[in-house]
């Protein structure tokens, strides 16, 4: 399965433009979700797959054909990751307030198309917990995410973590003494990416407060 991320024009007729053009190299859709939307324009993520003697770049060339749309990421996705809405993830907190912070962690790779999630104590600088997939270690290295209590996004070079290469982040504090990190080679974290995942962060901490306060 591909991550295809596609910039496109907000009319009429421009996402079945870019689907069709898509089924004409092939691509099967799964799935569409928007990721942002901006003045005249949205950027949409498509989550397909392709004919094994069919190359990703076929889709870049697909695209390009169609005025105003640009392809901003293509990517191998890993298939079982799959997709899942917000709503989804707070139903999952609910249910488990004493794990709400835990849960995010976990659902955030296949909530935001990344590659792995770590829930840190900002104070100790420890991580907390891990999603699959994420750098192994209890210490985060010091000053790599940035300011850990304020909402941002940023590039790590390679070589952040022993054995890693370049990395896109997006942190969000959780909590007073809390924030989550959730990271992937690429594309870069959207502005629209990094507003639900503070809400996410935000909702998981006050679902924690309520259980401590009852």
């Amino acid at each position: 399965m591909y991550l295809l991320r596609v910039i496109l024009p907000d009319r009429p007729g421009a996402l079945g433009a870019v689907a069709t053009a898509l089924g004409h190299a092939q691509a099967d859709i799964s799935a569409v979700e928007i990721v942002e939307k901006g003045a005249g324009h949205v950027i949409d993520d498509f989550m397909l797959t392709l004919p094994a003697d069919v190359r990703p770049d076929e889709l870049v060339t697909a695209c390009a054909a169609l005025p105003e749309v640009e392809v901003l990421w293509v990517s191998f996705y890993p298939e079982n990751w799959g997709l899942h809405a917000d709503l989804d993830v707070l139903d999952a907190m609910a249910e488990r307030t004493d794990r709400a912070k835990v849960l995010l962690t976990d659902a955030a790779p296949s909530t935001f198309h990344c590659a792995w999630a770590l829930l840190v104590d900002r104070r100790r600088g420890m991580v907390l917990h891990r999603s699959a997939l994420a750098p192994i270690g209890t210490q985060v290295p010091a000053g790599v995410f940035g300011d850990l209590g304020v909402a941002h996004v940023a590039e790590l070079p390679a070589g952040w973590h022993d054995g890693w290469g370049e990395a896109a982040i997006a942190v969000a504090p959780c909590g007073d003494a809390h924030s989550i990190v959730v990271g992937r080679p690429g594309p870069e974290f959207r502005r629209a990416e990094v507003a639900r995942l503070r809400h996410l962060a935000l909702m998981a901490s006050e679902h924690v407060h309520a259980v401590e306060v009852q």
